[in-house]
Parts: structure tokens; C-alpha cells; sequence
């Protein structure tokens, strides 16, 4: 079921009248060497009773193509959980900044259903404006630039053509260089722009800008009756851990801990 609509300035999904309560989850960086954030998110997985489940963004850490998940191993691993969750409810797609290279292949692997960024979702009479976040984030220009780069289809197109042994050393040595970055004197952690937020819900008609990709799980009040919601990341090893899903339902949101 994809009940996708495009009437207005953003893509819509309209909740059938059956969806009591939707799931929305980000950036949980998934990765082969974080065995205990991997079990936490399979056993929600199993366990939800949501209608219809959101991934706004950042479910991997890296991901280098989809034939990744063609053979055995961590990649096909996830995509085989994403498979059985959609056998029982839809499950929502949307690019983060670290699994942009997600495509068509494991969308039908997996048998979910990829989505724009931003995406407006109607539930309940309410209109809710879904977002991975970066592309608010209007200080970070360095960022912005290097997003416009790799979105294009025709860089995408030259990396996925790379042997796959290659695009993973390629992504290490990305990774690597962003963490040197992330620990250097000037960094500055860029936040959504609160006007740019303010201009693409008032586009959406709605009330609530719901995201993720900063890491800083806060509601903030943007005046006029509007709000942003910022979803947790993941992190099962933390002290203390961190795993926690956005429930909307007919109340409104709510914040669940899984750990």
C-alpha cells in the first residue's frame, strides 16, 4: 500500500483510516561492528504494533550500493529484517546524509518504499512535515556544497560503477576524514534554520516539522503555532544508551525509550 499523494507543495501520504499509530525513527547509524544497536533495533522491529513505520534518514551508517545486501552478510542481514517488518506493516524510506547511496534495489529487496525529503504525512486531521533535517542546517555551507555534490545523479552513477571492494575503502576513508573534521578546534554543529522551518511548514500547511540528523532530541517552539520535534539518534553502548522511537497517534506525539 503506498498511499502517496502530490496535491500540494510537498509530497503527501494520506494514513488510511486504519493507521492508529505511526512510528518514526532516525539515525541509528547501523553498522557490522555495533552488534548491541543492531539487536535493539531487530527486537523493535518484531515487537512494534505501529500501523506503518517512518526511517527519516541515517538508518546506516554508510552504505556503498545496494548489491551490498546481495551478499551474505551485515547489509543483507538488515535488508532481510526490513523485508519481514514490511510483510506485516508499510514501511517509509527517506535518504539521510550517510545512506543517500540507498536505491531502488534494496527498496524492492527489502520491500519498502522510498521517500522525498521533505514528505508531509496526514494522520488523524493532522498535517506532519517529515524531514531527514540536513537540508535545513543553512550554516553548514561546507556540508550543503559537498550534498549537492554526491546527489547528483552522475556522481552517484561514477561510485556505484566502482568494484564493491573499492567503494567500501572509499567510504572508511570518507568516514575517517569526517570524524578528523568533527574533532578539530572550529568545528560549529550546524542546527535547522529556524526561519527556513518556519517557510516549509507554512508551504505544508502544517503545524509540526518532525527530523532528525542533528542528534539533539528537543521540541522547539518556532511562534505561531508551529514547532520543531527533533528525533534521538541510536546508541545501545552509551552511557546512558540511547534508543528511542516518535509515536504519533491520535494524542499527538509521544516519545518512547526502548532501552
Amino acid at each position: 500500500m503506498n498511499p502517496l499523494s502530490s496535491s500540494s507543495t510537498f509530497p503527501e501520504i494520506i494514513a488510511p483510516v486504519g493507521w492508529r499509530t505511526v512510528d518514526l525513527i532516525s539515525d541509528l547509524h547501523l553498522q557490522a561492528g555495533d552488534a548491541a544497536t543492531l539487536e535493539v533495533w531487530r527486537g523493535y522491529l518484531q515487537t512494534t504494533s505501529a500501523d506503518a513505520l517512518f526511517i527519516l534518514g541515517d538508518l546506516f551508517e554508510v552504505w556503498v550500493g545496494d548489491d551490498a545486501a546481495t551478499q551474505p552478510g551485515f547489509e543483507a542481514e538488515c535488508a532481510e529484517l526490513l523485508r519481514l517488518t514490511a510483510e506485516r506493516l508499510p514501511v517509509y524510506f527517506m535518504h539521510g546524509n550517510r545512506d543517500f547511496l540507498v536505491g531502488a534495489g534494496l527498496a524492492a529487496q527489502a520491500n519498502f518504499i522510498l521517500l522525498e525529503d521533505p514528505t508531509v504525512l496526514v494522520l488523524h486531521d493532522e498535517r506532519w512535515l517529515l524531514s531527514h533535517g540536513d537540508l535545513r542546517c543553512l550554516d553548514d555551507t561546507d556540508y550543503l556544497a559537498y550534498r549537492a555534490r554526491v546527489r547528483k545523479p552522475e556522481w552517484q552513477s561514477a561510485v556505484l560503477a566502482k568494484p564493491l571492494a573499492e567503494r567500501r575503502a572509499l567510504a572508511r576513508s570518507m568516514r575517517a576524514q569526517s570524524e578528523d573534521h568533527k574533532r578539530g578546534p572550529d568545528v560549529v554543529w550546524a542546527d535547522v534554520d529556524a526561519t527556513a522551518a518556519r517557510d516549509w511548514l507554512r508551504q505544508a500547511h502544517a503545524r509540526t516539522l518532525v527530523h532528525g540528523h542533528t542528534h539533539r532530541p528537543a521540541e522547539h517552539d518556532l511562534g505561531d503555532g508551529l514547532r520543531r520535534v527533533v528525533l534521538s539518534d541510536w546508541d545501545a553502548s552509551a552511557h546512558p544508551p540511547r534508543a528511542q522511537v516518535l509515536c504519533l497517534s491520535i494524542a499527538g506525539a509521544q516519545r518512547v525509550d526502548l532501552r
